[in-house]
């Protein structure tokens, strides 16, 4: 079956599911949750089929890949394609929309229009983040990226909390700004690319020689799109407003799936087209890395608001996914390839319990708790482990890619890696003080009788704890797909591993 369609599959399946919800019948309008849930299984089904096909030892960059003209006066191809940095999350992806999907069951519990609307817009949400992680051609990516500020704005928009109109608006402001100067770098390269069909295909536009300085304009304006999408400071704003009034599932593919988009574009596109600009920008960028680890640690353990603290560390982490990216070492890349599949994990933990214990209480407020251990111990206990991973506790999946993001920094970077480090004890500080705050203390009278984790959110957390063991003790399979695309990456930028020192050595000794 290497000829089949994977990717064109696993991306209409979803939209096909989102068709039949705008249209379900009014005497079926009850099973649209169902139905979503049906639909996403079926595209998790085909992605774990695809990802069989992937050959992790294939000289080629990418697999499963696709082909068609769609705009041949512009050069601009249908052209889809996965390397293994592109499969791992597009795997993410599949797995955590239908947890989503199971965790929103009462999200909008008015049967009709509004809640096929919800769910309708979920799946075609994944459909773009399927389309925008396998796009091989410039234009398509383009496409998706921006697609998907659709769904996501009234997703946010029309189902969030209080403040979701504002929070709606200043997300779409930062992501259409971030997608207009991605739209001029674009433009540029259509007039100083290769041109002809198919003009607009990562592997023609790699090696393109460009004059120096347009070179690292066209970087400049890649770059920025996906630092706002990212989210890395100070284009990060945008993030807590998003991430507190939307729903907790939204939430979720928000900050889990949609913005690693930002990360990913840094390896496909701002490394392997723009290789000598990468160089160029590194310092700054390993500078705003850093500040980003430290800033959304230090603001996370000021918060009081749960999904905002939440948000918070969001930012901090994807401060550590920059910094393993641009210390441009084979280790340090890999690193951050993974992180961003861990932190979609951890993080859909850390909101889908908090939601959890918000929909129990009535309160984002972690003052408003207190001694809910003694209310709801297993709740209590997958919010600990979920909190765990996020501050990369040994035996966890946190702690294999923020451990390897580290190395591979500090054997460039070793100042940028030591207040990397740093992080690492403010995230213990947050996620211990949020447990001691919410959970420890005299047991809450006013919470007696509320009920521990049910058989649906069971289901909801168990895909997620078993995802931070696997990925924790053996992060191998994960890391063999990883591994070769990040070695491709690296030859393309033309960097390579420095050569270890030790004291010991011959080599250490001279120096």
């Amino acid at each position: 079956m290497s000829n089949f369609p994977w990717l064109t599959t696993i991306g209409v399946i979803p939209l096909v599911g989102a068709l039949v919800l705008a249209f379900l019948p009014a005497s079926l309008a009850d099973r649209a949750r169902q139905i979503a849930l049906g639909f996403s299984v079926v595209a998790l089904l085909f992605t774990v089929a695809a990802a069989l096909q992937f050959k992790a030892g294939s000289t080629q960059q990418f697999q499963l890949s696709e082909l068609h003209s769609w705009i041949p006066q512009f050069g601009v191809s249908y052209a889809v394609g996965v390397d293994g940095i592109a499969l791992v999350l597009i795997v993410m992806a599949a797995i955590l929309v239908p947890v989503c999907l199971l965790a929103a069951w009462h999200d909008v519990p008015e049967v009709g229009k509004r809640q096929q609307n919800y769910f309708a817009l979920m799946l075609i949400l994944e459909t773009f983040m399927v389309g925008v992680f396998s796009a091989t051609d410039v234009f398509l990516f383009y496409v998706f990226f921006e697609a998907m500020l659709i769904p996501i704005y009234f997703l946010i928009g029309s189902y969030g909390g209080q403040r979701r109109q504002y929070a709606a608006v200043k997300f779409l402001l930062y992501s259409l700004l971030g997608g207009l100067v991605m739209l001029v770098a674009v433009i540029a390269l259509y007039q100083h690319g290769p041109g002809g069909a198919d003009g607009f295909l990562v592997a023609k536009l790699t090696g393109l020689k460009l004059d120096q300085n347009l070179g690292r304009l066209m970087f400049a304006g890649f770059f920025f799109a996906f630092a706002v999408k990212a989210p890395m400071w100070p284009v990060h704003t945008w993030l807590p407003d998003a991430a507190t009034e939307a729903r907790p599932a939204t939430a979720v593919l928000l900050v889990g799936v949609l913005d690693k988009v930002g990360t990913y574009g840094m390896i496909r596109f701002c490394l392997q087209m723009f290789p000598e600009a990468s160089k160029w920008a590194t310092p700054v960028i390993i500078v705003l890395a850093v500040v980003s680890v430290l800033y959304g640690a230090l603001l996370a353990i000021g918060q009081t608001d749960i999904m905002r603290l939440i948000a918070y560390t969001s930012i901090s982490h994807f401060g550590f996914i920059v910094l393993g990216i641009f210390a441009m070492t084979s280790v340090g890349t890999a690193g951050s390839a993974l992180y961003m599949v861990n932190h979609g994990f951890t993080t859909a933990a850390l909101f889908l319990v908090a939601a959890m214990l918000i929909r129990r209480r009535g309160s984002k407020r972690i003052p408003d708790y207190g001694g809910w251990q003694r209310v709801t111990p297993v709740l209590a206990g997958v919010f600990l482990v979920s909190g765990m991973s996020a501050m990369a506790l040994p035996g966890l999946n946190s702690f294999v890619s923020e451990f390897l993001v580290l190395v591979g920094t500090f054997q460039r970077y070793r100042i940028a890696a030591v207040l990397g480090t740093a992080g690492i004890i403010l995230a213990a500080l947050y996620i211990l003080l949020m447990y001691q705050r919410m959970m420890t203390g005299p047991k809450p009278e006013s919470a007696a009788g509320t009920p521990d984790l049910s058989h649906r959110e069971k289901w909801v957390v168990a895909p997620l704890i078993a995802a931070f063991i696997v990925l924790g003790f053996y992060p191998k399979p994960a890391l063999d797909v990883i591994n070769p695309a990040v070695a491709r990456t690296l030859v393309y930028v033309g960097v390579t591993d420095p050569a270890p020192t030790h004291p010991g050595t011959a080599e250490g000794a001279v120096k």
